[in-house]
């Protein structure tokens, strides 16, 4: 009788363990983190676009928790550089996407860091954007497979260090390697697939756990893609050439997905790899013309249509609940503790001073878990050299779980008006007050961390010059003129033009 107890104690004991964190699976995750460029969160058939074509996505949210206020940052690189540090982008010196202030400042330590903690290695496929100089690259910053474009967007040119390989373009780009250029032949996106897919098999042979981030850089700017992707969106009503071409993107990113997802069932690790898909870095751009999901704005702007994007977790063997929705507040600065305490890793006492996201953990497992009230804040940045002070409420929001506070003006309920139509600040005064306090203590906080508003850019895109060394050429007049952040901008010739490929 003794004897039985005690086995019905140790049974208890053990469930008690095994539900106490999705982590405890037999082995740890691998993990992959889609992040498409661009993309609304009405951009997609499931949910409610109503010509898109995406199969694999509609499949993927009956496949795992939806999280739907979920938000990210307003453009590019700041998105990438809070998702990969746990904070506020501005907290990693990045307040534009160019002229240097795109760099991930070289104190953050990032999440494949915090990974290789616990023995992961980690790759990236497809944009980067902070920071094209040696230091700044990702194979400098943890990653251990790097297969990328320079700049924010293939073929760009800006003055300093923000620059594509010269002439390169979304079709047979130049892309960096691990160290080196490889010209490659076909469409961007499916290359990246490709090849994240080729170094994720090499992984799980040998069994060793993986994190993939995979950043196409569709549906961004510019639009060039095969014909054969985009012409089944001629015609559709309401949809122009530009719209059918971003449409042909976001339906491609679907179709290597649906090739990725079925790679991991025949490899037999689809029940132990968790897939994160974010549906984008930032708001809609082409598509809100067409559909919005009912939201106010979309890139480069601070309301919803802005910052929130949808981002689905599946994990079978981690039981997270398969079709189900979560509706707390969440966010990108959520990922990188989430993905700690998944995997096990212990974070160090600079990275929970660095760290102010939230594990999503308790959520994963419950979507219904208490939540705690929180603020987020959204700033587009971007202003002009110098100009930071005056910059403290241009293009901002701070928000809660109901309310939103825009441009320290405007002030919407979320909950009885998630389109923001209607500014009810006079009526919340205690709102209102409680928001601006904690913006103002934000504000403050980051002042000191803003390294990167006055450093000295180069004359040379360092990615040309990388190719030049390595494949001969040199640049024409006109663009080291580009390039120069000493050129005055009368003198510089108007972008995005393309040079020639040497």
């Amino acid at each position: 009788m003794k004897t039985s107890r005690m086995i019905v104690k140790t049974v208890a004991l053990l469930l008690v363990c095994c539900g106490a964190s999705l982590c405890h699976a037999a082995e740890k995750p691998n993990i992959i983190l889609v992040m498409p460029d661009d993309v609304g969160y009405g951009d997609y058939a499931s949910l409610g676009n109503p010509v898109m074509r995406t199969p694999t996505v509609d499949s993927l949210k009956k496949q795992s928790m939806l999280f739907t206020q979920f938000h990210t940052s307003p453009t590019c690189a700041p998105c990438r550089s809070a998702l990969l540090s746990g904070r506020h982008e501005f907290k990693n010196g990045v307040t534009h996407t160019v002229l240097e202030r795109e760099r991930l400042s070289l104190k953050t330590i990032t999440l494949p860091q915090v990974l290789k903690t616990v023995g992961y290695t980690s790759g990236i496929f497809g944009k980067w954007h902070l920071g094209d100089e040696e230091a700044y690259r990702p194979e400098n910053r943890g990653f251990d497979e790097v297969y990328i474009h320079g700049a924010g967007g293939i073929g760009q040119t800006y003055a300093g260090s923000c620059g594509d390989a010269p002439g390169n373009s979304n079709i047979n780009p130049a892309l960096w390697h691990n160290g080196k250029f490889e010209k490659t032949q076909g469409y961007c996106t499916d290359l990246f697939f490709e090849q994240a897919m080729v170094w994720m098999e090499s992984k799980q042979k040998v069994k060793q756990p993986f994190f993939a981030m995979i950043t196409p850089n569709a549906a961004h700017t510019p639009l060039v893609l095969p014909e054969a992707y985009y012409q089944q969106y001629i015609g559709k009503p309401g949809v122009d050439i530009n719209m059918a071409k971003f449409f042909g993107m976001i339906e491609n990113i679907d179709t290597n997905l649906g090739k990725l997802l079925a790679k991991l069932k025949e490899w037999q690790i689809e029940e132990n790899t968790l897939v994160i898909y974010l549906g984008s870095d930032n708001g809609g751009t082409f598509g809100t013309k067409l559909y919005n999901a009912g939201m106010r704005g979309g890139k480069c702007t601070v309301y919803q249509g802005g910052t929130r994007v949808p981002c689905f977790f599946r994990w079978p063997a981690g039981n997270i609940p398969a079709g189900s929705s979560c509706d707390a507040l969440s966010a990108h600065l959520d990922i990188l503790p989430t993905l700690a305490e998944i995997t096990g890793a212990t974070l160090s006492d600079e990275v929970k001073q660095q760290v102010e996201g939230r594990s999503l953990l308790p959520l994963l497992k419950n979507a219904k878990a208490e939540w705690p009230e929180r603020t987020l804040v959204h700033h587009l940045g971007r202003w002009g050299k110098g100009k930071v002070a005056e910059s403290k409420y241009a293009c901002s929001a701070i928000q809660n779980a109901r309310f939103t506070l825009v441009n320290n003006e405007e002030l919407y309920d979320l909950q009885a008006d998630p389109g923001e139509t209607t500014n009810v600040i006079a009526k919340h005064s205690d709102v209102v007050a409680s928001l601006r306090t904690a913006y103002d203590q934000w504000w403050e906080a980051v002042q000191p961390l803003l390294v990167n508003e006055h450093v000295k850019a180069p004359k040379m895109n360092p990615f040309k010059e990388l190719y030049w060394k390595q494949f001969g050429g040199e640049p024409t007049p006109e663009m080291l003129k580009r390039m120069d952040p000493d050129t005055p901008p009368g003198e510089k010739a108007p972008g995005p033009k393309r040079e020639k490929k040497q």
